[in-house]
């Protein structure tokens, strides 16, 4: 209440005393301008006076009448621009006491710069809200993949020391692998950090792509061939200005996807050059996503209810490690349904260098 009749009581007396001093500045320019045509009028010799009293007092009425029209007109407006500041206020108080649901009211949307600051407000303190859950969500679904290793991990090594396990090469071949899994996890998480802070590492430099796709097939077509896989590629020699590493692990998460979800089957990957923008494509042959995650699938910790024949644990990062390396060389991604019923990821990369 403080701002509204302290912002109210400025407004008013400053249209006031603007009316008055408008009036005056008409009134004595008027008679002053007037005073001298009369003074070298022919007539002027003729007249002893020609403003009375009279005309004293018909002006103060008018001064006093145009003083009440500037009152009643200040606080219109004051109450048009107060009630949305006011609400503005309040809600910050709220925001500022840790309730993040709290909205300004936007009042007469003609006064525009009020207006816009309320909308704003409203924007951030939306913004401000969706981090707050986000957090929240990060939180607890990181508690929650940790917990499962963690877990194996102290259950088997305290088995160890009590003599209930033995400390044979399976044992510790098993809790080796649980610390793969919670390094994965850890590494995945910064790198989808730091690609959303901006500060991801990237070393930028030419990549012959058809030669760094060939070498990953090589490494991983016996064991997807083992598998049921069938791996196929069909490249054009491009090159373009990225990360050879963080290409290599965009393609091996995307890789490993389809081993976890899809069925057996071709795995095909594709590069070329369309409207001089670079596209590498990764596409397999079903069931492909969801409905249920298809829009949300390079989101963290999103999973669907579709599985496919091999679907192993994952910790829901991989995706979105995937859109981060790609959106921090300055590319897109999104997922279509392929013609053959499976998932067809596509990746823009920018123009080719040659």
């Amino acid at each position: 209440m403080m701002l509204k009749k302290g912002l109210s009581r400025q407004i008013l007396l400053a249209m006031s005393s603007m009316t008055v001093v408008v009036c005056l500045v008409v009134f004595f320019g008027t008679y002053i301008a007037f005073g001298i045509i009369y003074y070298f009028s022919p007539w002027s010799q003729y007249e002893e006076s020609w403003l009375t009293g009279v005309d004293f007092i018909i002006l103060s009425i008018l001064i006093f009448i145009a003083l009440i029209v500037a009152a009643v007109a200040s606080v219109r407006l004051t109450r048009r621009i107060l009630q949305p500041l006011e609400s503005l206020a309040q809600s910050a108080r709220r925001i500022k006491d840790g309730d993040l649901s709290a909205r300004a009211l936007p009042g007469d949307q003609s006064l525009g710069e009020t207006a816009y600051l309320v909308q704003d407000f409203n924007a951030m303190a939306q913004r401000l809200d969706d981090m707050a859950a986000d957090m929240k969500l990060w939180n607890a679904t990181i508690a929650h993949e940790l917990r499962t290793p963690l877990t194996i991990l102290k259950g088997r090594l305290r088995g160890m020391i009590d003599g209930v396990f033995e400390p044979d090469e399976t044992s510790l071949q098993s809790l080796v692998m649980q610390v793969d899994s919670l390094a994965r996890l850890v590494e995945d998480l910064r790198t989808v950090t730091l690609a959303d802070s901006g500060h991801l590492d990237l070393r930028i430099e030419p990549v012959r792509l058809k030669q760094e796709i060939e070498q990953l097939g090589n490494l991983l077509e016996e064991e997807l061939r083992d598998e049921g896989f069938e791996l196929r590629l069909s490249l054009a020699d491009v090159v373009i200005q990225a990360d050879a590493m963080r290409i290599r692990q965009v393609l091996l998460a995307l890789v490993t996807n389809a081993r976890r979800h899809a069925v057996r089957g071709a795995i095909d990957i594709t590069l070329h050059v369309e409207d001089r923008i670079t596209r590498l494509r990764v596409i397999d042959e079903g069931p492909g996503l969801g409905d249920d995650i298809a829009p949300w699938a390079f989101e963290p910790f999103r999973r669907g209810t579709r599985t496919g024949h091999h679907e192993k644990t994952g910790n829901g990062l991989g995706l979105s490690v995937v859109r981060a390396i790609v959106e921090a060389h300055g590319g897109k991604i999104h997922y279509a349904p392929s013609a053959k019923g499976g998932a067809m990821f596509e990746i823009s990369l920018g123009r080719p260098v040659f």
